[in-house]
């Protein structure tokens, strides 16, 4: 395999799919939250974190237990999860409960999973 096997050699613009493709480009903004979240995810710990509450609605302690983390710095990480709509809270008494915030969070980090051991068997 030549290192240059997928360079696109021809001088051909197709304009039909190019102005498809523009008529559809989200603005600025929107790309500059997407690549945020993407970065949110991107950390060990909060991914860790994610996996743990893909399983079950746990609390700070449960969560430090099964990272083998201190509270405090799982209670930083959730706050960061907690702002960026990726988990959320329920209060029982004292007691905080997190979860991932809805069926998106869940079914992208399932699918991520996924995908990283398909990749892995192959």
């Amino acid at each position: 395999m030549s290192k240059n096997e997928f360079i696109c050699d021809c001088n051909i613009i197709h304009q039909d799919v190019v102005n498809s493709v523009l008529a559809q480009m989200p603005d600025k903004e929107l790309f500059s939250k997407l690549a945020e979240f993407f970065k949110i995810l991107g950390d060990n710990t909060r991914t860790k974190i994610l996996f743990a509450l893909d399983k079950n609605e746990m609390c700070v302690c449960d969560i430090a237990n099964v990272l083998g983390m201190s509270k405090s710095s799982i209670s930083h990480q959730l706050g960061t999860l907690r702002k960026s709509g990726i988990v959320k809270c329920r209060k029982d008494g004292k007691e905080a409960y997190y979860t991932l915030d809805d069926e998106h969070i869940k079914q992208l980090f399932e699918v991520g999973m996924e995908h990283i051991e398909h990749k892995e068997k192959i």
